[in-house]
Protein backbone atom coordinates (compact mmCIF):
# COMPACT_ATOMS: atom_id res chain seq x y z
CA UNK A 1 0.00 0.00 0.00
CA UNK A 2 1.23 3.45 -0.88
CA UNK A 3 0.58 4.94 2.59
CA UNK A 4 3.00 7.18 4.47
CA UNK A 5 2.99 9.15 7.70
CA UNK A 6 1.72 12.26 5.94
CA UNK A 7 -1.48 10.44 4.98
CA UNK A 8 -1.97 9.10 8.50
CA UNK A 9 -1.34 12.39 10.28
CA UNK A 10 -3.79 14.14 7.97
CA UNK A 11 -6.40 11.45 8.64
CA UNK A 12 -5.89 11.77 12.39
CA UNK A 13 -6.29 15.55 12.27
CA UNK A 14 -9.57 15.37 10.32
CA UNK A 15 -10.90 12.69 12.66
CA UNK A 16 -9.98 14.60 15.80
CA UNK A 17 -11.11 18.00 14.53
CA UNK A 18 -14.33 16.69 13.06
CA UNK A 19 -13.86 18.32 9.69
CA UNK A 20 -11.48 19.39 6.95
CA UNK A 21 -11.53 23.13 7.62
CA UNK A 22 -10.42 22.86 11.25
CA UNK A 23 -7.90 20.12 10.41
CA UNK A 24 -6.43 22.29 7.64
CA UNK A 25 -5.88 25.15 10.11
CA UNK A 26 -4.21 22.77 12.56
CA UNK A 27 -1.88 21.36 9.92
CA UNK A 28 -1.38 24.68 8.09
CA UNK A 29 -2.63 23.05 4.90
CA UNK A 30 -5.05 24.37 2.30
CA UNK A 31 -8.32 22.46 2.34
CA UNK A 32 -8.00 21.18 -1.27
CA UNK A 33 -4.56 19.75 -0.43
CA UNK A 34 -5.94 18.02 2.65
CA UNK A 35 -8.90 16.67 0.69
CA UNK A 36 -6.60 15.20 -1.96
CA UNK A 37 -4.43 13.59 0.72
CA UNK A 38 -7.40 11.89 2.37
CA UNK A 39 -8.72 10.73 -1.00
CA UNK A 40 -5.30 9.27 -1.81
CA UNK A 41 -5.30 7.42 1.53
CA UNK A 42 -8.77 5.98 0.89
CA UNK A 43 -7.75 4.84 -2.58
CA UNK A 44 -4.60 3.19 -1.25
CA UNK A 45 -6.54 1.36 1.50
CA UNK A 46 -9.50 0.57 -0.73
CA UNK A 47 -12.01 1.72 1.89
CA UNK A 48 -14.05 4.84 2.63
CA UNK A 49 -12.95 6.53 5.85
CA UNK A 50 -15.33 9.50 5.99
CA UNK A 51 -18.98 10.18 5.19
CA UNK A 52 -19.12 13.69 3.77
CA UNK A 53 -22.03 16.01 3.10
CA UNK A 54 -22.53 19.76 2.93
CA UNK A 55 -22.98 20.10 6.68
CA UNK A 56 -20.62 17.64 8.37
CA UNK A 57 -17.90 15.04 8.07
CA UNK A 58 -18.25 11.78 9.98
CA UNK A 59 -16.11 8.68 10.31
CA UNK A 60 -17.31 5.46 8.69
CA UNK A 61 -17.04 2.22 10.68
CA UNK A 62 -13.72 1.51 8.99
CA UNK A 63 -12.59 5.07 9.68
CA UNK A 64 -13.57 4.71 13.34
CA UNK A 65 -11.54 1.52 13.63
CA UNK A 66 -8.50 3.14 12.04
CA UNK A 67 -8.80 6.16 14.33
CA UNK A 68 -8.99 4.04 17.50
CA UNK A 69 -5.86 2.08 16.56
CA UNK A 70 -3.85 4.83 14.92
CA UNK A 71 -3.76 7.37 17.78
CA UNK A 72 -1.73 5.20 20.20
CA UNK A 73 0.57 4.01 17.40
CA UNK A 74 1.48 7.51 16.23
CA UNK A 75 1.86 8.67 19.83
CA UNK A 76 4.33 5.87 20.48
CA UNK A 77 6.17 6.67 17.26
CA UNK A 78 6.48 10.36 18.18
CA UNK A 79 7.83 9.47 21.63
CA UNK A 80 10.35 7.08 20.11
CA UNK A 81 11.57 9.67 17.62
CA UNK A 82 11.86 12.33 20.35
CA UNK A 83 13.83 9.94 22.55
CA UNK A 84 16.34 9.43 19.74
CA UNK A 85 17.31 13.11 20.02
CA UNK A 86 17.98 12.93 23.75
CA UNK A 87 21.60 13.85 24.41
CA UNK A 88 22.19 14.95 20.81
CA UNK A 89 24.44 18.02 20.58
CA UNK A 90 25.00 20.51 17.79
CA UNK A 91 28.49 21.98 18.11
CA UNK A 92 29.03 25.58 16.96
CA UNK A 93 32.61 26.81 16.58
CA UNK A 94 33.84 30.39 16.89
CA UNK A 95 37.23 32.08 17.12
CA UNK A 96 36.23 35.21 19.02
CA UNK A 97 33.32 37.53 19.67
CA UNK A 98 30.37 35.17 20.01
CA UNK A 99 27.23 37.31 19.48
CA UNK A 100 25.48 37.95 22.77
CA UNK A 101 22.08 36.82 21.56
CA UNK A 102 23.28 33.48 20.19
CA UNK A 103 23.08 31.74 23.59
CA UNK A 104 19.42 32.74 23.94
CA UNK A 105 18.75 31.45 20.44
CA UNK A 106 20.48 28.17 21.32
CA UNK A 107 18.28 27.73 24.40
CA UNK A 108 15.10 28.24 22.35
CA UNK A 109 16.38 25.85 19.67
CA UNK A 110 17.07 23.14 22.26
CA UNK A 111 13.62 23.55 23.77
CA UNK A 112 11.91 23.28 20.40
CA UNK A 113 13.94 20.46 18.86
CA UNK A 114 15.39 18.55 21.80
CA UNK A 115 18.87 19.05 20.35
CA UNK A 116 21.32 20.89 22.61
CA UNK A 117 23.82 23.44 21.32
CA UNK A 118 27.45 23.66 22.47
CA UNK A 119 29.82 26.53 21.65
CA UNK A 120 33.48 25.68 21.14
CA UNK A 121 36.25 28.23 20.75
CA UNK A 122 38.55 27.06 17.96
CA UNK A 123 41.43 29.34 16.99
CA UNK A 124 41.83 27.86 13.52
CA UNK A 125 40.85 29.33 10.11
CA UNK A 126 37.36 27.81 9.79
CA UNK A 127 36.57 27.79 13.53
CA UNK A 128 36.74 23.99 13.66
CA UNK A 129 34.79 23.19 10.50
CA UNK A 130 37.95 22.21 8.65
CA UNK A 131 38.92 19.65 11.30
CA UNK A 132 35.45 18.25 12.00
CA UNK A 133 35.44 19.50 15.59
CA UNK A 134 32.16 21.38 15.04
CA UNK A 135 29.02 21.13 12.93
CA UNK A 136 28.62 24.88 12.35
CA UNK A 137 31.04 27.79 12.38
CA UNK A 138 30.58 31.48 13.09
CA UNK A 139 32.77 33.15 10.46
CA UNK A 140 33.52 36.77 9.64
CA UNK A 141 34.65 38.41 6.43
CA UNK A 142 33.57 38.58 2.82
CA UNK A 143 35.75 35.79 1.37
CA UNK A 144 34.65 32.42 2.76
CA UNK A 145 35.84 28.93 1.73
CA UNK A 146 34.01 27.39 -1.23
CA UNK A 147 33.57 24.02 0.48
CA UNK A 148 31.08 25.55 2.91
CA UNK A 149 27.48 26.65 2.71
CA UNK A 150 27.47 30.07 4.33
CA UNK A 151 24.54 32.25 5.35
CA UNK A 152 24.87 35.97 6.00
CA UNK A 153 23.47 37.09 9.36
CA UNK A 154 24.40 40.75 9.81
CA UNK A 155 27.16 43.30 9.42
CA UNK A 156 28.52 45.84 11.86
CA UNK A 157 30.94 48.78 11.86
CA UNK A 158 34.59 48.55 12.92
CA UNK A 159 36.29 50.39 15.74
CA UNK A 160 40.03 51.11 16.04
CA UNK A 161 42.09 49.64 18.88
CA UNK A 162 44.97 52.00 19.74
CA UNK A 163 47.76 51.62 22.34
CA UNK A 164 46.87 53.77 25.34
CA UNK A 165 50.41 55.17 25.36
CA UNK A 166 50.03 56.67 21.88
CA UNK A 167 48.88 60.22 21.29
CA UNK A 168 46.21 58.88 18.91
CA UNK A 169 44.45 57.31 21.91
CA UNK A 170 43.14 60.76 22.80
CA UNK A 171 41.41 61.26 19.46
CA UNK A 172 37.63 61.32 19.31
CA UNK A 173 37.69 59.48 15.98
CA UNK A 174 40.02 58.13 13.31
CA UNK A 175 39.52 57.72 9.58
CA UNK A 176 40.18 54.41 7.87
CA UNK A 177 42.65 56.11 5.49
CA UNK A 178 44.74 57.34 8.43
CA UNK A 179 45.50 53.77 9.48
CA UNK A 180 47.50 53.29 6.28
CA UNK A 181 50.31 55.29 7.84
CA UNK A 182 50.45 53.17 11.00
CA UNK A 183 51.78 49.67 11.80
CA UNK A 184 48.93 47.15 11.77
CA UNK A 185 48.46 44.13 14.03
CA UNK A 186 47.34 41.15 11.92
CA UNK A 187 45.47 38.09 13.19
CA UNK A 188 46.53 35.68 10.45
CA UNK A 189 44.09 32.92 11.47
CA UNK A 190 40.72 34.53 12.15
CA UNK A 191 41.23 38.28 11.69
CA UNK A 192 39.21 40.56 9.45
CA UNK A 193 41.71 43.36 8.77
CA UNK A 194 44.62 43.02 6.32
CA UNK A 195 46.85 45.51 4.45
CA UNK A 196 45.38 44.65 1.04
CA UNK A 197 42.12 46.28 2.13
CA UNK A 198 43.78 49.67 1.46
CA UNK A 199 44.67 50.97 -2.04
CA UNK A 200 47.94 49.78 -3.54
CA UNK A 201 50.76 52.15 -2.69
CA UNK A 202 48.96 53.37 0.42
CA UNK A 203 48.87 50.32 2.67
CA UNK A 204 49.91 49.93 6.31
CA UNK A 205 52.99 47.94 7.23
CA UNK A 206 52.56 44.89 9.44
CA UNK A 207 53.56 45.77 13.00
CA UNK A 208 53.11 42.22 14.27
CA UNK A 209 51.27 38.99 13.51
CA UNK A 210 49.30 36.77 15.86
CA UNK A 211 46.97 33.77 15.74
CA UNK A 212 44.02 34.68 18.00
CA UNK A 213 42.11 37.61 19.44
CA UNK A 214 43.79 37.57 22.86
CA UNK A 215 47.27 37.79 21.30
CA UNK A 216 46.00 40.57 19.01
CA UNK A 217 44.78 42.59 21.98
CA UNK A 218 48.05 42.11 23.90
CA UNK A 219 50.16 43.19 20.93
CA UNK A 220 48.13 46.37 20.56
CA UNK A 221 48.54 46.96 24.31
CA UNK A 222 52.29 46.50 23.95
CA UNK A 223 52.39 49.34 21.41
CA UNK A 224 53.35 47.22 18.40
CA UNK A 225 50.61 48.73 16.25
CA UNK A 226 46.92 49.44 15.86
CA UNK A 227 44.09 47.11 14.94
CA UNK A 228 40.43 47.14 14.01
CA UNK A 229 37.60 44.87 15.10
CA UNK A 230 33.80 44.75 14.97
CA UNK A 231 32.52 47.33 17.40
CA UNK A 232 30.48 44.89 19.53
CA UNK A 233 33.41 42.50 19.99
CA UNK A 234 35.95 45.18 20.81
CA UNK A 235 33.70 46.64 23.49
CA UNK A 236 33.18 43.25 25.11
CA UNK A 237 36.88 42.36 25.23
CA UNK A 238 38.70 45.35 26.67
CA UNK A 239 42.22 45.94 27.95
CA UNK A 240 43.40 48.74 30.29
CA UNK A 241 46.27 49.55 27.92
CA UNK A 242 44.10 49.71 24.79
CA UNK A 243 41.81 52.60 23.87
CA UNK A 244 38.92 52.14 21.45
CA UNK A 245 38.51 55.02 19.02
CA UNK A 246 35.49 55.40 16.68
CA UNK A 247 36.48 54.72 13.08
CA UNK A 248 35.01 56.44 10.01
CA UNK A 249 35.15 55.31 6.40
CA UNK A 250 35.89 51.69 7.28
CA UNK A 251 34.29 48.71 5.52
CA UNK A 252 31.74 46.86 7.64
CA UNK A 253 32.43 43.38 9.01
CA UNK A 254 30.07 40.69 7.71
CA UNK A 255 29.12 37.78 9.99
CA UNK A 256 27.99 34.38 8.70
CA UNK A 257 27.03 30.94 9.93
CA UNK A 258 28.43 28.14 7.81
CA UNK A 259 28.39 24.36 7.62
CA UNK A 260 29.95 21.80 5.24
CA UNK A 261 28.47 21.53 1.76
CA UNK A 262 28.48 17.74 2.14
CA UNK A 263 27.91 15.58 5.18
CA UNK A 264 26.43 18.32 7.37
CA UNK A 265 24.64 17.55 10.63
CA UNK A 266 20.89 17.03 9.97
CA UNK A 267 20.04 19.92 12.30
CA UNK A 268 22.62 22.39 10.89
CA UNK A 269 20.32 23.97 8.32
CA UNK A 270 17.50 24.14 10.89
CA UNK A 271 19.70 26.05 13.34
CA UNK A 272 20.87 28.43 10.59
CA UNK A 273 17.24 29.14 9.72
CA UNK A 274 16.54 30.00 13.37
CA UNK A 275 19.59 32.27 13.47
CA UNK A 276 18.71 34.00 10.20
CA UNK A 277 15.19 34.76 11.43
CA UNK A 278 16.55 36.12 14.73
CA UNK A 279 19.54 37.98 13.26
CA UNK A 280 18.35 41.35 14.57
CA UNK A 281 18.50 40.16 18.18
CA UNK A 282 21.84 38.33 18.04
CA UNK A 283 23.86 41.41 19.02
CA UNK A 284 21.56 42.55 21.84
Amino acid sequence: MNVDLRHLRCFLAVAEEGGFTAAGRRLHLAQPTLTRTIKSLEESLGVQLFERNTRRTELTDKGEKLWQNLGPLLGQLDRTLRDLREGEKLRVGFSWGLPEGLSRLAARFAEETGVGVEFLRCDIPQAGLDTGQVHLGLLRGSQLPKNLRSFFLYEEPRIAAVPASWELAGRTELDWAELAGLPLIINTVSGTTFPDMWPAGRRPVVGAECRNYDEWLEQVAAGLGVGTAPISTARRYTHPSVHLVPLTGAPAVRTHLAYPSHGAHPQAAHFVDHAWRAADELQT
